[in-house]
């Protein structure tokens, strides 16, 4: 019975965030690489699925780390070497969002991600520095200290959004919609 409990709430919560964005366009964002190159989304990402994780806290950043091993091995290690051409063509980005007194470190977070990342991880994070707000309104963050994941259409469109720490339901549901 708790478990069920605890399941219904969880639904709820992920329903209410998917019921507030889906159908919406991505907002534009201007990021940038390690290599301060700028990419800017959705525009950057038009022709393709795309799928999208976004942080704007220390605790989220680390919620946001747990999705990068099983989604690179998903979508970007499947789709090179032997299988090529069977796997997803899809974008995919991990955005830290440095907003207000944090901006300050975006420069230190790409010097530690460049020291620390694995070097096949890098090109799909991003870094974000600006204003939160127009983000928080048009994207539902509700809490800080959770990531949140959107997968965009070919247009950059949100056809799906979750929130919170990898688990494989979560993945699962992204892959539905991707493929």
């Amino acid at each position: 019975m708790k478990r069920s409990l605890i399941l219904i709430v969880y639904l709820l919560g992920t329903a209410s965030i998917q019921a507030q964005v889906i159908g919406k366009p991505f907002p534009s964002m201007e990021a940038e690489t390690v290599e301060d190159k700028v990419v800017t989304l959705p525009d950057a990402t038009r022709g393709k699925y795309t799928l999208l994780g976004l942080a704007y806290s220390k605790k989220s950043e680390d919620e946001l780390n747990t999705w990068f091993q099983p989604v690179f091995e998903k979508f970007i290690q499947q789709n090179k070497g032997l299988f090529e051409g069977f796997g997803y063509d899809v974008n995919v980005f991990f955005v830290p969002m440095f907003t207000g007194v944090n901006a300050a470190a975006t420069g230190t977070a790409k010097r530690k991600a460049l020291k620390n990342v694995d070097p096949q991880l890098l090109p799909y994070i991003l870094f974000y520095k600006g204003d939160l707000k127009p983000y928080k309104d048009a994207l539902d963050f509700e809490k800080k200290d959770i990531p949140y994941f959107f997968v965009l259409d070919k247009e950059g469109k949100i056809i799906y959004a979750t929130s919170g720490k990898f688990s494989t339901a979560k993945l699962n549901a992204v892959e539905d919609v991707i493929e």
